[in-house]
């Protein structure tokens, strides 16, 4: 199958179905989705209606060119470090771009499964464990950070979203992140009522944006280093891997996936968008909320589009208002979310080299200085440099 051949893409429409077991399936991704763009827009400044028209636009491309329900969702590492570090708006999209370049070459090349190689999972994992309690730390400081105890955005609003995820966590039915959401919504306008004149109804494009070569610079090591190995691992190796489980008849392919993840972020950067991957999360998300083809990521991306479109950077104003209590629950939601995929380092060594990794990019306070330390200490495991014993004993 040819990435873009028309014959492909027109089929692939035809098997498109649209239900309700479809449009339950869009939302399975919105967990990480919508914590990370709320998130980046209210805190960094990313415009919204750009990262929200982008996303919209590759997930209808990305429902036609795969068929199946891939996810289109936030670079976490990179939307971790910059809300926990305070990347400006430019320095998050050069991350996303310059990860993306990289990953592309990867991609085109075959070179990608040598990265694979010589990247061991249990870093990944570890990486994924450190980014995933330092956005739990965030939104337990936003909560707080809004010092009362009763309030529109208090420490109580903050404990009824925290019932609320847990009632939710686990629900195949409803996304606790959409609710959230919901909730959220509802107390910025019933706090500041301002917000639904300033919405504007029209036409509205992306405009153009392009980062600084500064910010390309300055971004490189402290945001885009940590991403490339994730995007790897979880955007391509893994992604194309539960595809074939779920979907056997209609497979990713890596090189595929590489060019679709390359591509993206490359023209969404020019004006300001979000950087965009695929991820086995949302696929299996997805999945497990009721998506069996391309249809529902085909209906979710219309409706981000038409938002988008219509409302523009009036949409912003919601996010200003957001509560803090809110966001701060979500943010923390989402490192749940994200740590909770390291649980698959059963032995001893690979556990040992996933918490060295996490414990070395909390400790430096550097991702990329945390990675390379793990990465090194990994290898000496798997050269046996150093060895971990394993327990072979049960409780």
């Amino acid at each position: 199958m040819t990435l873009f051949g028309v014959a492909s893409r027109w089929q692939s429409l035809r098997d498109a179905r649209l239900n309700r077991h479809e449009i339950a399936g869009s939302l399975g991704d919105l967990g990480t989705f919508l914590p990370l763009l709320v998130g980046m827009s209210a805190q960094n400044g990313l415009s919204f209606a750009s990262a929200l028209f982008f996303a919209g636009l590759f997930n209808i491309v990305t429902g036609l060119i795969f068929s199946i329900p891939l996810a289109v969702q936030p670079m976490k590492a990179i939307a971790a470090v910059a809300l926990t570090e305070g990347l400006t708006a430019p320095q998050i999209v050069a991350a996303g771009a310059t990860v993306s370049l990289v990953i592309l070459v990867l991609g085109v090349t075959g070179w990608i499964e040598w990265l694979n190689r010589i990247v061991p999972r249990s870093v990944v994992r570890g990486l994924q464990l450190a980014l995933g309690l330092s956005l739990l730390m965030k939104g337990m400081q936003m909560v707080a950070g809004t010092n009362q105890w009763l309030g529109a955005d208090s420490y109580l609003t903050g404990l009824v979203c925290t019932i609320i995820v847990l009632l939710l966590f686990f629900s195949r039915r409803v996304p606790a992140a959409l609710v959230l959401f919901g909730f959220g919504l509802g107390l910025a306008v019933w706090t500041h009522p301002e917000v639904i004149g300033s919405l504007g109804i029209g036409v509205t494009l992306p405009a153009w944006a392009p980062p600084a070569w500064s910010d390309f610079v300055s971004a490189f090591p402290q945001a885009a280093l940590p991403q490339i190995p994730l995007t790897t691992l979880n955007s391509v190796i893994a992604v194309c891997a539960l595809s074939a489980d779920l979907f056997p008849d209609r497979r990713a392919e890596p090189r595929a996936v590489a060019v679709s993840v390359g591509m993206m972020n490359l023209v969404a950067c020019w004006f300001g968008g979000m950087p965009m991957c695929h991820g086995t999360g949302g696929l299996a998300g997805q999945y497990r909320f009721g998506a069996r083809t391309n249809g529902s990521i085909l209906f979710l991306g219309t409706v981000k589009l038409l938002l988008a479109i219509v409302f523009g950077s009036s949409l912003m104003t919601l996010c200003v208002a957001f509560p803090a209590s809110v966001l701060g629950v979500l943010l923390a939601f989402a490192g749940m979310e994200l740590a909770l995929v390291c649980r698959d380092q059963t032995s001893r060594t690979d556990a040992f080299a996933m918490l060295l990794t996490a414990g070395a990019c909390l400790g430096w306070n550097n991702i990329a200085l945390g990675f390379l330390s793990g990465w090194a200490m990994a290898w000496c495991l798997r050269l046996g440099v150093f060895k971990v014993e394993e327990d072979d004993t049960k409780a």
